[in-house]
């Protein structure tokens, strides 16, 4: 197991990066989604509502196998690093757009007028007004999508990405050693979700703090 570890780094590294670019972008696109869902006009609440329920429908393994063995079908090279970051991307996003979209629609509508009252533009708004005060219920769902989106990138080795499972298997390979590797990887895994599932309690505490 001590010897694995430098190989294991190196996959824990992967799956980092990876869960940073796939939070990131999904965070980006999800607030942007979520508010078109919410204030949008009826044809783009249609679209948005349609990509969210679709993508949420299918399961994330599905959407990686689609983007890298689909679309290289209709003429579209994709690597398999960009397969797997996409399909997560997509996935989380349909996530984050719920989130945002719950979160938004329970700030009372009178607020959207008061901040019109005084004369705000929509994205002044929505920034000064709207948000802030729908940040406390967006964080908590939020955080708890971002450590599904870590345990997601698991299944990005089934498209030979050497991310910290694949890793893990390619050592089991080598020292014919599954258990102690795998309890390895497992409390790896857990490191990291549990100090997302507690930064999300401080959240929950701190804004229930704040209501009162």
């Amino acid at each position: 197991m001590l010897s694995s570890l430098p190989s294991l780094g190196r996959g824990l590294w992967v799956t980092l990066e990876v869960s940073v670019i796939v939070v990131a972008l999904s965070l980006a696109l999800g607030l942007v989604f979520g508010a078109v869902m919410t204030y949008g006009p009826l044809p783009l609440r249609l679209i948005v509502r349609l990509f969210s329920d679709v993508v949420r429908g299918i399961p994330v393994l599905v959407l990686i196998f689609f983007i890298y063995y689909g679309l290289p079908v209709a003429g579209i090279d994709v690597k398999n690093l960009a397969a797997g970051v996409t399909a997560l991307v997509l996935f989380t996003t349909a996530q984050v757009t719920e989130i945002t979209r719950g979160s938004l629609q329970s700030i009372h509508h009178g607020q959207m007028e008061a901040g019109k009252a005084v004369g705000l533009t929509f994205a002044q708004r929505l920034v000064y007004v709207i948000f802030p005060q729908a940040a406390r219920r967006f964080l908590p769902p939020w955080i708890n999508s971002v450590a599904d989106a870590v345990k997601g990138t698991a299944l990005l080795s089934l498209v030979g990405i050497v991310d910290l499972m694949l890793a893990i298997q390619q050592v089991i390979g080598r020292t014919y050693e599954p258990m102690p590797l795998y309890i390895l990887g497992t409390l790896i895994y857990f490191a990291v979700n549990y100090s997302l599932s507690m930064l999300s309690r401080r959240l929950e505490a701190r804004y229930a703090h704040f209501r009162e």
